[in-house]
């Protein structure tokens, strides 16, 4: 299939597609007019490079993850860095979880004070500035 069909099927751009393949992550032949020409498999190539990216990994990492996708060739090297990626993963899932809770106790808080006509005081925080004074 040409670039066009490819980044159609992905919904990658074919200035990502081009980018895959300056980076060694995607490979294709060239037709006598020079045309990129991708096998069908490189549909599910790329939908895998564009979830190991979505996770954060690098251009670097996954090249280095390809070859066990690919080929089913695993080195005590290649587990530590997949172990290594999912515990950075698992340190921002934790994160943003943190992150969210925190968003829904302000929430929460700020429904209650909404619904009983008082400013919004948000646990944690000493006291609240009015700011409304200070505008007239």
């Amino acid at each position: 299939m040409r670039i066009g069909e490819l980044a159609a099927r992905t919904g990658v751009s074919v200035r990502a597609l081009r980018y895959y393949e300056e980076q060694n992550l995607l490979t294709s032949a060239r037709s006598p007019s020079g045309q990129r020409q991708y096998p069908d498999s490189a549909t599910g190539r790329v939908q895998l490079i564009q979830q190991l990216y979505a996770a954060g990994l690098s251009s670097r990492t996954i090249l280095g993850i390809l070859p066990c996708v690919v080929t089913g060739e695993v080195t005590p090297e290649l587990l530590d860095r997949l172990a290594a990626e999912r515990d950075r993963i698992n340190g921002r899932i934790d994160a943003l979880t943190a992150t969210r809770d925190r968003l829904d106790t302000i929430i929460g808080t700020s429904t209650k004070s909404m619904a009983a006509g008082k400013p919004c005081a948000v646990p944690g925080n000493a006291t609240v500035p009015d700011y409304s004074r200070a505008a007239r």
